[in-house]
């Protein structure tokens, strides 16, 4: 496209793309599928793209739509920036609710400073938590079941939208006076006792197991599974089995009520990156601009204690 740039066509492409419909796109638009169609013509012949092809009874993007989205994305938000005002958001008369996706190991840190937080600027602000499921969070956020999504998975779409709030990185979990303790912690020792494994999807594997074999040809049981790292640990301190947590969730006065000491493990693990994701159409909004904020600033608060000394003397590296 090297002149008569048209909008309109990179906003009704970015629709197509986000709907893999001819028919969602109309509806969403507001417009005949037709006028649709006639227009999807038009995209095809600019960008010399199909955009959108069959694939058995659907339409799916090509890989050259699928890359370009994320920056058509940036394009028609930044026409949003330039477009709007720049002025003080006014809480008068809202009574916002946020309905936030995301794990326990996050709700259970953050939601109530969140929620103390967001009230400070408006006093009416509410938050719902939804729980995780396992369906698609590109999709509910496209939908606007949810308004965020908070956490580390890897398959939202091109065009979601995210920003980084901190790193974690797993430690493990034990009762006060594991016989673990008594002496040199290995990954030799750490297979000789019986795993908790906390999954919504219900995987008992994952790259703690992946980092055993490669590194040291070894293999842990997984003998318990759950779907909440808060509910594993409750009753962790009448057993002899190891938990894997985040250190998020290692919060020093929950381990010392529940009598559980933490402590490194000993595996060469990549840090979870913890992010933000909302669906493009919120990225101008000032009040989910407030809202994305807010929890940046929250989780900032967690991720400057990041060295904090853990109970027994070993230190939360982050």
């Amino acid at each position: 496209m090297t002149r008569g740039y048209d909008l309109n066509l990179l906003h009704a492409m970015n629709v197509l793309i986000e709907e893999s419909s001819v028919t969602g796109a109309a509806q969403r638009l507001q417009v005949s599928a037709a006028t649709i169609s006639r227009t999807l013509s038009k995209i095809r012949a600019t960008f010399d793209d199909p955009i959108l092809v069959q694939m058995g009874r659907n339409m799916v993007p090509t890989p050259r739509a699928l890359q370009m989205q994320p920056r058509i994305s940036r394009i028609l938000a930044g026409m949003h920036d330039l477009m709007r005002r720049d002025e003080e958001l006014d809480f008068t008369g809202i009574k916002p609710i946020f309905t936030i996706r995301a794990a326990d190991v996050v709700v259970g840190p953050f939601a109530t400073k969140l929620l103390q937080t967001l009230r400070g600027d408006c006093p009416d602000a509410a938050v719902v938590f939804a729980s995780e499921t396992d369906g698609d969070d590109s999709d509910a956020l496209r939908r606007g079941a949810i308004d965020l999504y908070i956490g580390a998975t890897e398959n939202l779409r091109p065009e979601i939208m995210r920003q980084t709030l901190f790193e974690s990185r797993f430690h493990a979990v034990v009762r006060a006076g594991h016989p673990i303790l008594l002496g040199e912690i290995t990954p030799q020792s750490l297979v000789q006792y019986d795993h908790i494994s906390v999954s919504r999807r219900s995987r008992r594997h994952g790259p703690i197991d992946d980092a055993l074999q490669e590194e040291f040809g070894l293999s842990r049981n997984v003998a318990l599974l759950v779907p909440s790292y808060y509910t594993a640990m409750q009753g962790l301190h009448r057993t002899d089995l190891i938990l894997p947590v985040p250190d998020v969730a290692m919060e020093r006065d929950t381990l010392d009520r529940l009598g559980l000491y933490a402590f490194p493990l000993p595996l060469k693990l990549t840090p979870v990156n913890v992010f933000q994701a909302w669906h493009p159409r919120h990225d101008s909004d000032v009040v989910h601009r407030w809202l994305r904020r807010t929890v940046l600033t929250v989780t900032n608060g967690w991720r400057n204690r990041s060295h904090e000394t853990a109970p027994g003397g070993d230190v939360f590296v982050h």
